[in-house]
């Protein structure tokens, strides 16, 4: 009797957060080792620890990579474009270790732009606008121009 007695009593007291103070050492000295907290062992724990490092650096090295193939896109698109460097996109190259290439689509296409400017500078793409446009059109651009001189020259000049 005395037993169940004391069950209850202690277990008011603990409700009322006045009970055994041995377990709350015990739950401190769990709060204190993160390896039992989360259920392991301490070789489990530290296992797991390095794998979350080693992804975070590949995450890490990952990430670098992708921002250096940026700016060696936008340091291609500005000796393009002949428009100012940018000294972060240099800085984010030589982070990455000078050997960042354009992605493959990239590269593609960075190609393709080569090809048509190729082709529109070359004398026969020149010719071909030429066969291109429509000769009616241009006569009467040639036309209407040579008479807008016409009329300007005649206002200005009084013999004409």
């Amino acid at each position: 009797m005395a037993f169940l007695l004391k069950g209850m009593v202690s277990n008011q007291l603990k409700s009322f957060g006045l009970g055994d103070a041995g377990e709350e050492k015990k739950e401190g000295a769990d709060a204190s080792d993160p390896a039992a907290a989360a259920g392991m062992t301490r070789e489990e724990y530290e296992e797991y620890q390095r794998q979350l490092l080693e992804e975070k650096m590949e995450r890490d090295a990952t990430f670098v990579q992708k921002k250096a193939e940026r700016a060696t896109l936008r340091v291609h698109l500005r000796e393009k474009y002949r428009l100012p460097q940018s000294e972060k996109d240099d800085n984010q190259i030589q982070m990455a270790g000078d050997d960042v290439d354009l992605p493959e689509d990239l590269q593609k296409m960075m190609a393709d732009d080569q090809v048509e400017e190729e082709e529109k500078n070359s004398f026969l793409g020149n010719i071909q606008n030429i066969q291109n446009m429509d000769m009616d059109t241009l006569k009467e651009k040639a036309t209407a121009t040579f008479t807008e001189i016409k009329q300007a020259a005649e206002e200005k000049c009084l013999l004409m």
